[in-house]
């Protein structure tokens, strides 16, 4: 627990301007005496990493022209921002709230130019535990307060009328308790908390272990939400436009071979690839559940929305305005500790345009014949569908 609150405070010092401002200094040298620094990705051992991982894995990057060092794993997610904002790294995966937290708490000079993947997380909790009512006067572990994962628990508790607390939570409320992936499934075992929200595999990896069940899949809740984005640095934007497009391309193709190779892509991914620690059969539950498993999420209740034909793990990399702009709206009815001064004011059709740079996931798509692969024949635009 000292480590995660250490790791908290550590967040809350790089999401500010005075406390990131040595680290983008440090960036500025490193961009402006390597013009052709090969791509160095930094990423968590969760399954938001995958096209970064798979583009890797396949040889994608060096297929489309980009030199690419091996791909580093951090353990959190302050020190995965703090090599980013640094440029040690120069691409990562970003919880979509937190990419809003670097640019208007940091003043980060950063773009998302693309999605990492669709949905994936899920709320877990005690075998015991039947409804969201039955979290009252229980504690539920989330991975940060800047998440998908914080907004839509939250929706959900806020719609079956249970307060949120940070204290120890009477009936009535639930305790949020920030925690990192890593140890949610143990201090669900332990009885330590009554549930959690994250991405996978730590859902399916507690259903393996027995001691847990999935309450709720986030994508049920927000269709086809992103999680994480892609994130670059502007400068490599602006210099550097056709690295930027190369990288993207290979990306965006990777999370082609995963739509179509998904099985496989769990075995890249597993323990003993060098990627994540994760066994493959759990990842395999996630990214190539079988239909038996999905028929009994909605017996369950885990998936009310099933016309929806919600993915456990879905792959589209266009990243919708309409997302953006829906999450600062949600954002600001969401408890978040820390310095969130910048959220009010914040406008959320500016803010989508700020942070979203689409252009090269749409000359990649579009050049890709890729269209119909990610379901994108209605254009460039949508609505988002949210159902509690």
């Amino acid at each position: 627990m000292d480590q995660q609150r250490r790791d908290f405070m550590k967040l809350l010092s790089l999401f500010s301007v005075a406390g990131s401002f040595p680290l983008l200094q440090a960036c500025e040298q490193v961009q402006k005496n390597a013009e052709n620094r090969p791509l160095v990705i930094g990423y968590l051992p969760i399954t938001d990493a995958t096209p970064l991982l798979v583009a890797h894995a396949k040889g994608l990057f060096e297929k489309h022209g980009v030199k690419v060092e091996k791909p580093v794993m951090f353990r959190s997610w302050a020190q995965l921002v703090e090599a980013f904002l640094s440029g040690n790294v120069n691409v990562v995966h970003l919880l979509s709230p937190m990419s809003l937290w670097a640019k208007y708490g940091a003043n980060a000079p950063v773009k998302a130019v693309m999605w990492n993947h669709l949905a994936g997380s899920a709320l877990t909790v005690r075998p015991e535990i039947n409804s969201i009512a039955e979290l009252s006067g229980k504690t539920v572990a989330i991975p940060f307060w800047y998440s998908i994962h914080n907004i839509v628990l939250q929706r959900l508790l806020r719609e079956n009328g249970l307060k949120i607390t940070e204290k120890e939570p009477k009936s009535g409320e639930v305790r949020l308790s920030v925690m990192a992936p890593s140890d949610m499934v143990a201090a669900l075992a332990s009885e330590a908390i009554s549930g959690f929200i994250v991405a996978e595999p730590f859902n399916a990896l507690a259903e393996a272990k027995g001691v847990g069940k999935v309450l709720r899949f986030s994508g049920d809740v927000w269709k086809d939400h992103a999680c994480c984005l892609t994130l670059m640095h502007e400068y490599d934007i602006q210099h550097r436009p056709e690295w930027v497009q190369k990288v993207v391309n290979a990306l965006t193709e990777a999370q082609v071979f995963t739509l179509a190779n998904r099985a496989e892509t769990a075995k890249l991914l597993a323990r003993g690839s060098g990627y994540t620690p994760h066994d493959q059969k759990v990842l395999e539950n996630v990214l190539a559940p079988s239909q038996a498993q999905m028929d009994k999420y909605v017996e369950t209740g885990a998936i009310v929305n099933p016309h929806w034909h919600q993915e456990r793990i879905g792959f589209q990399p266009y990243p919708f305005d309409s997302y953006m702009e829906e999450l600062v709206k949600m954002l600001k009815e969401t408890h978040i500790a820390g310095n969130n001064a910048f959220l009010q004011p914040l406008d959320p059709v500016e803010a989508a345009k700020a942070i979203n740079e689409p252009k090269f996931v749409r000359k990649a798509i579009e050049e890709g014949g890729w269209i119909e692969t990610f379901n994108l024949q209605a254009g460039w635009t949508r609505t988002e569908e949210i159902s509690i």
